[in-house]
């Protein structure tokens, strides 16, 4: 089977590297990480990343010229995989869909539409033919039926033992891996592991692909933690973490590392999030298990309240054991990894 596959993020290209664990004869063409697979991509991902609305605008007739690219490369290949990246897969789907009617297009990693823009959803059923959910809940945002609940690929990734025992004082700092986090995050960071003291014993979470200069750029004190590039190596060695946001709320709580969300956000996207699109909870574990059961299994600390003080209350008067039942459910209700039953759709005559 020869497959095109549009795989833009790292995250993405991981979830993937997981699906072909349980594929074989399979040939990858298109847009891929060129070490996860065999074949050629048309573009490595690390042409495909972007910085800002501005990076984003320079970029837009070079996106266009991908696109088409790639529904010529579509002409030969027996099925089409898109992931994440719906602002590139989505119009993609739209011109693949027009050139080629009858091939079957599946789209993994849903855009969140239960977050902003649900209209979405009617596009992805009128463009693609199977969509593959990761969260239980998001599937019932598509009228049509079309979306499916396959499981969660980080229950595929997670693959650590972690002990208790082991991890008392360690504590992960994670200030996240936009420029903009960092710069916000990291003073506070500095701070606390300060107030802290030397009795424990702090990891700072850096993206492996971060240069020394760019660290030493970035994260001024880095020096007073300990470095390390793998976050579940970070978090199974952990008691506690503090974490920007994104996956790896997720990834903690699947984990088992109780932790506090500390996100500041420029005021008017803030503003935009809150006011606007109405959103109340910032971190996917918290909005998963909100959807679940209506409870919530973290604090979050947003903007102005993000304080050394704030920190150190929300590390001190965490309930662990609370804590460590709400992560249960959390894991009961995501029930299983994706990356098996994702192969399976895709292999389907």
């Amino acid at each position: 089977m020869k497959l095109l596959v549009s795989a833009l993020e790292p995250s993405s290209n991981l979830h993937l590297k997981e699906v072909l664990k349980h594929i074989q004869d399979v040939e990858l063409t298109g847009i891929f990480d060129k070490h996860i697979a065999q074949g050629t991509p048309l573009h490595d991902i690390s042409e495909m990343a972007i910085m800002g609305v501005v990076d984003a605008l320079k970029k837009l007739p070079w996106f266009f010229k991908v696109a088409d690219e790639m529904v010529k490369l579509a002409k030969d290949a027996d099925k089409v995989l898109l992931m994440d990246s719906s602002g590139f897969n989505l119009p993609l789907a739209k011109k693949l869909k027009a050139a080629y009617p009858d091939k079957e297009i599946i789209y993994y990693i849903l855009p969140q539409i239960w977050a902003s823009r649900p209209k979405r959803a009617l596009k992805l059923e009128q463009y693609c033919d199977k969509l593959l959910g990761i969260l239980p809940f998001e599937v019932d945002y598509y009228p049509q039926g079309k979306a499916q609940y396959v499981g969660h690929p980080l229950l595929d990734e997670i693959n650590i033992h972690r002990i208790e025992s082991e991890t008392k004082n360690v504590i992960t700092f994670m200030p996240g891996s936009r420029k903009s986090e960092i710069t916000r995050l990291m003073p506070v960071f500095l701070e606390l592991r300060r107030k802290l003291g030397n009795d424990i014993r702090p990891l700072l979470v850096i993206p492996p692909s971060f240069s020394r200069n760019k660290i030493a750029k970035l994260y001024r004190g880095n020096r007073e933690f300990e470095i390390v590039r793998d976050t579940h190596e970070a978090l199974r060695r952990s008691e506690f973490a503090f974490i920007c946001s994104g996956t790896a709320t997720l990834e903690s709580a699947l984990i088992g590392v109780p932790f506090t969300l500390a996100y500041i956000a420029k005021k008017v996207d803030f503003f935009i999030g809150t006011k606007l699109l109405g959103i109340t909870q910032v971190g996917l574990a918290n909005i998963i298990l909100n959807h679940y059961n209506k409870t919530t299994l973290h604090k979050e600390i947003l903007q102005e309240e993000v304080t050394v003080d704030n920190l150190l209350k929300a590390y001190y008067n965490t309930d662990r054991k609370i804590f460590a039942q709400k992560a249960e459910e959390l894991k009961a209700y995501l029930g299983h990894g994706s990356s098996e039953n994702v192969a399976k759709i895709i292999m389907q005559p």
